[in-house]
């Protein structure tokens, strides 16, 4: 818990970090709190689209819990951010969960 107040008081600093928002995110997932991490993953890519690592743990959050569809648009945009990027590793990752999700 005091890994999240820390991020949250960083976060009060500078409120639109996708770096410190998506630590969060990730703290929030080991708390089992799939909401608030959701809340903040969507808002990353809404501002910021071309922070890729986001899509990976969104869509496996979604998967998770069984929104299967969801989960499957968003790997296919973080793919498409991945390619233009030049993430290949990333554009792999996103491809195999893709993959595994739909077949």
């Amino acid at each position: 818990m005091e890994r999240i107040e820390k991020l949250k008081e960083f976060l009060s600093e500078n409120p639109a970090d996708s770096f410190i928002q998506h630590a969060l995110a990730l703290e929030y997932i080991k708390q089992g709190n799939d909401e608030d991490a959701r809340k903040l993953f969507e808002e990353i890519l809404k501002r910021e689209p071309g922070y890729v690592g986001s899509y990976y743990h969104l869509a496996k959050l979604l998967e998770r819990n069984n929104e299967t569809e969801a989960a499957l648009r968003w790997y296919e945009k973080g793919m498409e951010q991945a390619k233009k990027a030049g993430e290949d590793r990333a554009y792999g990752e996103l491809r195999s969960a893709y993959e595994e999700l739909s077949y």
